[in-house]
């Protein structure tokens, strides 16, 4: 593990003094048209999100670690990490690869964003289960902080399903129409901001949908598809609005100067199909994994309830047994009657 855990940090550090060269001509030509396979070179380095990626990734390896060495017959299951590592690589896809790049030139390259970060990251990082994993590392003192912080009121509110559907819901609306997004743009604080919170809005959509950690609430497997189906017109009517408006609704993509690509309106037009497809798509496979779940939860409980009834009877049986052996014992050593006549 400690072999693991070194070899990473210079990895790491490697990898971001290998993106200098690169992030900084891909920003000093971004609005160059991009070129295949040439702009697969055009990476953005960040070093904050490399070192939160790095930090995140290390810190489930050693919780993981920690685990395994303290319950070596009971480990996390290999492919939850697997699905954490999976969510950390989009976040980087959709933070630091050319989509990061070309995000202030066109509209429909900061919606692959953002639906990277809500729609492929946040349930891939909850699927991990990384709070059962961190409360089982965890000694006590941390351990019992943590149960403190689950079982406060703020998380208890924000965690509700109803309101973290409308914050979902309300963050999305309120970003793409407002002046925030342009803002954004041009602003690299308010950027990481907006970031933050589609990501923290989507985990905690997720969370109670899909997630296999303990949480506040716990729907029912009919609601959770019921969650979730009423979250796909909400975002289908926020991918409709952007496509059908006739007008552009951010002035950067309109002062934004190139020579290449579609026209912004037209732009603007594909982002808004891929809000309404591409989200759409998402909720209709989620729906179709809490089907499944909930038919291996049927099953399982199912088998549960017929153990149970076999131990039952079972133990009736042997219960019963021995009255049986001993009435036909009685039944022998009683003198036989003689019969009359």
């Amino acid at each position: 593990m400690r072999r693991c855990l070194a070899g990473l940090i210079p990895v790491s550090i490697a990898l971001a003094m290998a993106l200098v060269p690169a992030a900084a001509f891909a920003h000093g030509g971004a609005y160059l048209p991009p070129e295949f396979p040439g702009v697969l070179l055009h990476w953005h380095l960040d070093l904050f999100v490399v070192s939160g990626i790095t930090v995140a990734a290390i810190g489930y390896l050693w919780a993981e670690w920690r685990v395994g060495r303290a319950h070596p017959a009971s480990r996390p299951p290999i492919y939850r990490r697997w699905l954490w590592f999976a969510g950390l690589a989009a976040i980087g896809l959709a933070l630091l690869s050319p989509i990061e790049v070309y995000d202030d030139v066109l509209l429909s390259d900061h919606m692959v964003q953002h639906m990277l970060l809500e729609f492929v990251a946040a349930p891939l990082l909850l699927l991990a289960a990384p709070i059962t994993l961190a409360l089982r590392a965890l000694s006590a003192r941390p351990r019992r902080a943590l149960l403190v912080v689950l079982h406060s009121r703020v998380v208890r509110a924000l965690a509700f399903p109803l309101v973290a559907w409308l914050i979902f819901a309300a963050v999305n609306w309120g970003w793409h129409f407002s002046s925030l997004y342009d803002l954004a743009l041009t602003n690299d604080a308010v950027h990481y901001i907006e970031h933050g919170c589609f990501m923290a809005a989507a985990l905690l959509f997720w969370w109670p949908a899909i997630g296999p950690d303990p949480a506040p609430w716990r729907m029912p497997h009919p609601v959770r598809i019921l969650y979730l189906f009423l979250a796909m017109p909400q975002n289908s009517f926020l991918g409709v609005a952007i496509l059908s408006s006739g007008t552009l609704l951010y002035e950067h993509y309109i002062s934004t100067v190139r020579s290449w690509g579609p026209s912004p309106l037209d732009d603007q037009r594909l982002a808004g199909s891929l809000m309404w497809v591409g989200g759409d798509m998402v909720f209709l496979a989620a729906m179709i994994g809490i089907v499944a779940a909930w038919m291996r939860y049927e099953d399982r409980r199912t088998k549960r309830l017929d153990a149970r009834l076999d131990a039952e009877e079972a133990e009736r049986a042997s219960q019963d047994a021995p009255d049986s052996a001993l009435s036909a014992e009685s039944r022998e050593a009683a003198p036989s009657r003689p019969r009359p006549g």
